[in-house]
């Protein structure tokens, strides 16, 4: 199992699934705080979007294809069943989507156990324009925040996000820009959240020297968020040059 290891972080270079139940071997009960996924939405559908006023296509790779729904029904259960055996009592999870993925996903969780604390609605202020002009620009996000069971203790830092929105209680929609030019300095993943969306998951549902995990951890934005805010790292990758992208990030800091 290929493996990357600092004092604050490990990545894996492998099949999420092979890694999570070695993990869940060890740890039975649960081995972490918090799990931040953002899964492949399967939209590589041979379709077309507007990129910096050019209609490019909208394939991201093999990995992004759907194999049908009950496919992708299947794909979606197994990894929320292992992340919900995988989180400690009090743990939660975030999960990001859109309207083509997160109804399937909000069903899956609620016949799991999960209990639903949030659906956090993430608007993009420059979305790429709507080219059929048939329907409304897509200019949204979804990540629903959810917990073990409806008794479970989670932490959510109150005041804090409170203080960062100008001492109002924060609400459930957040206008964050793209990921920015320094967050690619490594290079680029087609689908890359911005830092501050997942610096702020994880200010608002952890604490310093918790323990987050990222299944599909992409250009590794969960792990840089997390060492920046004094918390502990664990993710996976698949693709090598993804992994190696994450690995540079991860080691600057960025």
């Amino acid at each position: 199992m290929n493996k990357y290891s600092k004092d604050n972080f490990t990545i894996y270079n492998e099949n999420a699934f092979l890694v999570m139940r070695k993990i869940l071997d060890k740890y039975p009960q649960g081995r972490f705080d918090m799990i931040f996924v953002d899964p492949p939405y399967f939209l590589s559908n041979n379709g077309f979007t507007c990129q910096n006023g050019e209609m490019v296509s909208v394939n991201k790779g093999k990995w992004d294809k759907s194999k049908g729904l009950f496919a992708d029904l299947e794909f979606y259960e197994e990894w929320l069943q292992l992340c919900y055996a995988l989180l400690k009592q009090n743990g939660t999870i975030w999960v990001c989507g859109t309207f083509h993925n997160i109804y399937l996903i909000g069903y899956l969780m609620q016949t799991i156990g999960y209990h639903l604390l949030n659906n956090i609605t993430w608007e993009k202020p420059n979305p790429p324009p709507n080219l059929s002009c048939r329907f409304f620009t897509h200019s949204t996000e979804s990540l629903i925040w959810a917990k073990k069971n409806k008794k479970a203790k989670h932490t959510f830092n109150y005041e804090l996000m409170k203080q960062q929105n100008n001492n109002k209680q924060m609400k459930s929609v957040w206008q964050i820009t793209p990921p920015q030019k320094e967050e690619k300095i490594f290079g680029k993943h087609p689908t890359q959240k911005p830092l501050a969306l997942v610096e702020r998951c994880i200010q608002a549902a952890t604490n310093r020297g918790d323990l987050i995990f990222d299944p599909f951890m992409g250009s590794g934005t969960t792990g840089v968020a997390a060492i920046k805010y004094g918390r502990y790292f664990c993710g996976c990758e698949l693709e090598k040059d993804f992994f190696e992208l994450a690995k540079g990030r991860l080691k600057n800091g960025c």
